[in-house]
């Protein structure tokens, strides 16, 4: 995090804080305000899940990165995007979303379906989730779960009819029967996200990219 944190504000935290260590004050060095900088910058981790078949994408306690990337730029939705791109992670533009949620996050999923929409895609959705967005006003599409029969939604993962998954899950049953879900996902090289808080972002990121691209400057400036 220091590091990160350095970087996005433009202060060398480490060195300073030797400095201090060493008897300097915070005013002998000039460092005595909070720095708020005009730009925004998101940290990304980077999972090595595709070289490691089998593997869940759900993350828990244990260490599974390999390292991370940051993304600046002068809103949220732009950063996040550029933060995606650099961890590797394709950000679609078009095309097709598939959103199965949670109960719990039924609601909240509801603007992300819209915003998506609106920026032009597809939705597709398994039963529940599909009936929860149709009756607040999204075309969406149903499909069949894993366990509900054929084409289901893995098949269409794989056959490359999918390109982007919102999947949030709670308890053992709901992630194991999603673990299929989620790991053809990885396998199909597709974008997944598994929070609510994740998927807006991403919604944000798209739509920032689709209406200003991206914009590049050194990091100097």
């Amino acid at each position: 995090t220091i590091p990160f944190v350095s970087k996005a504000i433009g202060v060398p935290l480490a060195k300073l804080a030797t400095k201090i260590m060493a008897g300097k004050t915070l005013k002998e060095l000039g460092f005595t305000e909070e720095v708020t900088p005009p730009y925004v910058s998101v940290k990304e981790a980077v999972f090595p899940f595709i070289k490691f078949p089998g593997v869940d994408i759900l993350l828990g306690p244990e260490m599974k990165s390999t390292g991370e990337v940051m993304g600046i730029s002068k809103d949220f939705g732009t950063a996040f995007a550029k933060a995606q791109i650099a961890a590797g992670n394709r950000m679609p533009l078009s095309g097709t979303v598939f959103v199965s949620v949670r109960d719990a996050d039924k609601a909240e999923i509801v603007g992300v379906a819209k915003s998506l929409m609106d920026s032009g895609f597809n939705i597709i959705a398994t039963g529940g989730t599909a009936r929860y967005l149709r009756e607040r006003g999204i075309k969406v599409e149903s499909v069949l779960k894993v366990t509900e029969g054929r084409p289901n939604i893995v098949d269409m993962i794989k056959s490359r009819k999918v390109d982007m998954v919102i999947n949030t899950s709670f308890g053992a049953k709901s992630v194991a029967d999603s673990y299929s879900i989620r790991r053809s996902s990885v396998d199909s090289g597709l974008p997944h996200f598994t929070t609510v808080a994740a998927a807006k972002a991403a919604a944000l990121g798209i739509r920032a990219v689709l209406s200003g691209g991206l914009d590049v400057k050194p990091l100097q400036e």
